[in-house]
């Protein structure tokens, strides 16, 4: 009986261990990626495409991440983004729109992902120019049958701190007005159970205690951790955060303490901040069950 009772536990404990999944989740606004060139019609004035050593720059940083999901922001379709994610290795997802920004995805080929309709509600302004960004919303389904719904953002620039019923900043009814789409998009999360994550570039520069009107209201629909919470952005020499990674859901459990990262640009010379980018990549690690 004993020789049994030890093959079973044999047998079980390697599947247990297989059923739990640990991914590398980043996002990271890569700052004007386009192979249109410096001039063309398309980008404001002053904006330079990528040089191809930039991009071979890109690249390398790309692969030192080794991320396997990564939300992305400021992407000019998946022809830009297979400039920086070797498409051998990465899958690409932009939302569907003509904007030179456009947030996405690229993950690990093997992942189950379904590409999910964007948030279309973000963008308040779709008529215009340059009009505001969608949402890129995809689900990730792990071996143990888990599911992960992530949405990359890019959220309205101009208001880091101002509370929204009280700015005179244009800028801040801009970023109120977009947060009754991501409070819904939340709630349906909440609805349906599954654990989610919201990370990309929100343009606000959220204090430690949280007491922000965004995540206030955000968490109107549900409770929210922020992975950047208490910490400082050492990116460019240092600062607050404005790309966040938010959990909700079980999500909230998955995410592995203390596993926030910042990859920091190796060059220190400021004018890589323009050709780069003025985010580095943060990620944490999630462990699913």
């Amino acid at each position: 009986m004993h020789l049994l009772l030890i093959l079973v536990l044999l047998l079980v404990a390697p599947a247990a261990s297989r059923a739990e999944t640990e991914l590398k989740i980043a996002t990271w606004n890569i700052a004007w990626l386009t192979t249109k060139p410096a001039g063309h019609p398309a980008l404001p004035r002053g904006v330079a495409g990528k040089s191809p050593e930039d991009l071979a720059l890109l690249r390398r940083y790309a692969e030192r991440l080794a991320a396997d999901i990564v939300a992305l922001q400021e992407v000019d379709g998946p022809l830009a983004a297979a400039r920086v994610f070797d498409s051998r290795t990465y899958e690409l997802h932009l939302t569907d729109e003509t904007d030179i920004q456009r947030p996405g995805f690229a993950w690990r080929r093997g992942l189950r992902v379904t590409r999910n309709p964007d948030l279309v509600g973000l963008d308040l302004f779709p008529a215009a120019r340059h009009s505001l960004r969608r949402g890129a919303d995809i689900t990730v389904e792990t071996p143990g049958g888990s599911r992960l719904r992530l949405l990359s953002v890019h959220l309205a620039a101009g208001c880091h701190f101002d509370a929204f019923a009280t700015s005179n900043r244009p800028q801040c009814d801009t970023l109120a007005r977009q947060m009754p789409p991501l409070v819904g998009w939340i709630a349906e999360r909440r609805r349906e159970g599954v654990p989610f994550l919201i990370l990309g570039d929100f343009n606000r520069r959220i204090p430690s205690d949280n007491r922000d009107d965004l995540m206030r209201t955000l968490e109107q629909a549900a409770p929210l951790l922020r992975a950047t919470q208490g910490r400082s952005n050492p990116c460019w020499g240092g600062g607050h955060f404005i790309s966040h990674i938010l959990a909700g859901g079980a999500a909230r459990g998955w995410v592995v303490p203390d596993s926030l990262r910042v990859l920091v640009y190796e060059e220190r010379d400021r004018r890589y901040r323009d050709r780069l980018s003025d985010h580095c990549p943060i990620s944490v690690r999630l462990r699913i069950p």
